[in-house]
């Protein structure tokens, strides 16, 4: 089964992936080399730190094997068809993860392959990360019924947030400008798992949350909006003012990278409340997770 969306594994997959994400994380060494001899092929368009670092230590800490693949050495579109790409990595590999600008080229590649393919990053959703953020907020031992506030654009990260959260039991509550808010076939499919609430503003969002999540206004290949993008999420900012509506013991998250006065303020970002850092390291216990689901016996 591949991985293309947090939806593909349902609230009990979810909830199993949160569990196994845990327990590697409190005795990585029980785990240590269970994969050896897999082939983990990681593609990669876009840039990246953290997507890029806890795959490959994942794949690594497993005994499986990391092979980088970019669009240079796969002429994936240019020299040779995404079909035949896909059916000569499906020769080669046990598992294949992309970080994609198009979620099309992912379903393409997916449609070509026995072998299962992993989202590692596309303009429709972040699968993996919702995963570590659920692990994030699992950690914190947060109550049963508890809401999850999303601020800012409706991107990719939204997507598989409102997702990941209505799986878990969550509320999950977003604010966004006109214009930028989540796709609704997106939000329709959330709230087939729960409670979803959309907001023109801010406040209303984070009114009572038990997390407050951010993402940056304007994500990679749309810097030609920036300016636009600028003035439409003005007020949109997360800062202590807009913290102190939340629960008491409300947690800050962001996927990061973060941009300091923009979408967070340092005071909030570096402040007792955020678990950004947490999160960040969690993205390596749950891609090791997500491997084993899918490639252990």
């Amino acid at each position: 089964m591949s991985f293309l969306s947090i939806a593909d594994v349902g609230p009990d997959g979810l909830g199993r992936l949160v569990e196994s994400s845990i327990a590697l994380k409190r005795d990585p060494d029980r785990y240590r080399g269970v994969l050896a001899g897999k082939s983990v092929g990681l593609f990669f368009e876009k840039p990246s730190l953290r997507t890029w670092v806890s795959s490959t230590a994942a794949a690594a800490l497993l005994g499986a094997h990391p092979i980088p693949i970019n669009q240079q050495t796969s002429g994936v579109g240019t020299r040779e068809e995404p079909a035949d790409v896909a059916r000569v990595l499906d020769g080669y590999l046990d598992v294949l993860g992309m970080r994609v600008f198009e979620h099309s080229l992912l379903e393409e590649l997916d449609a070509h392959m026995e072998a299962p393919v992993v989202n590692l990053l596309s303009d429709w959703e972040h699968p993996c990360q919702a995963v570590a953020d659920m692990v994030t907020i699992a950690e914190r031992r947060t109550p049963a019924g508890s809401s999850l506030a999303y601020v800012g654009d409706g991107n990719n990260v939204c997507h598989s947030l409102m997702l990941a959260g209505t799986m878990a039991g969550m509320e999950v509550r977003v604010g966004c400008p006109p214009g930028y808010r989540p796709d609704p076939r997106v939000v329709s499919r959330a709230r087939e798992w729960g409670r979803v609430s959309i907001f023109d503003h801010p406040a209303p969002a984070v009114e009572g949350a038990h997390a407050v999540y951010t993402d940056v206004w304007t994500s990679m290949g749309q810097e030609d909006e920036a300016a636009r993008r600028l003035s439409a999420f003005a007020g949109f900012t997360v800062d202590t003012a807009l913290m102190e509506k939340a629960h008491p013991d409300a947690v800050f998250m962001h996927c990061l990278p973060a941009h300091r006065g923009e979408e967070v303020t340092a005071e909030v970002l570096e402040s007792a409340r955020s678990v950004v850092f947490h999160q960040a390291e969690n993205r390596l216990h749950s891609f090791a997770a997500l491997l084993l689901g899918l490639l252990s016996p």
